[in-house]
């Protein structure tokens, strides 16, 4: 359980989510806005199943922006179609009408499934080393011990195969993964499958400290 950063703003506007879908599918479809914040809001009318934590597509008049997908309601219940998304870049004005300043709502989370690894927001280079193809640097925006979101403008297929090396600070680090989230224009959601548990440790103690900051 826990409280929202901030108050939502209730309001119905009509916008677009894309990405892909449970069963690696890409969607695009319509959706209207439930409430919102500049941290993340909740939108209804989707139809698209959804792992939690996937990184989807939202577009709103002319601009765009990727939310991570918190949770989702379920079926033959009054949130049925319903989403929760996280604003991955806050900072940046994405909605066009005033929203509620920084505050505790008094919202509760309930029964919300986690990552066994919670992803910590961060920027730092890799290179990606994918099975067949030529070598590919890049910035990671969020890392954990068991995967990455790598930003691209041209993602890597769903499913493709690779050898992550990660820049922490003065030592670069080494993981092999598998691609298992893909949105054009947005990037991939990388799942380690081996990691060292030296890399692990140092990869470990790395997201504590800038946890702490």
């Amino acid at each position: 359980m826990g409280n929202r950063r901030e108050p939502r703003n209730d309001t119905q506007v009509t916008v677009r989510i894309f990405g892909t879908d449970a069963d690696g599918r890409v969607f695009s479809e319509k959706a209207t806005t439930v409430n919102v914040s500049q941290q993340g809001g909740e939108i209804s009318g989707v139809t698209a199943q959804l792992k939690l934590d996937e990184i989807v597509g939202i577009t709103a008049g002319q601009k765009k922006s990727h939310f991570r997908v918190k949770w989702t309601g379920q079926s033959g219940t009054p949130k049925a179609g319903h989403i929760g998304l996280l604003n991955l870049n806050p900072e940046k004005s994405f909605w066009d009408f005033p929203l509620p300043g920084p505050a505790l709502d008094g919202f509760q989370i309930t029964s919300v499934e986690r990552r066994k690894h919670p992803r910590i927001k961060c920027t730092t280079s890799v290179e990606l080393h994918p099975e067949g193809a030529a070598l590919i640097w890049a910035r990671a925006s969020d890392l954990s011990p068991g995967g990455c979101y790598i930003e691209m403008a041209i993602p890597l297929h769903l499913g493709t195969n690779l050898k992550v090396g990660i820049w922490i600070r003065e030592n670069k680090l080494w993981a092999t993964g598998k691609v298992t989230n893909s949105t054009p224009g947005f990037g991939i959601g990388v799942q380690f499958t081996e990691i060292s548990e030296k890399d692990k440790q140092l990869l470990t103690e790395f997201l504590r400290t800038i946890n702490q900051e």
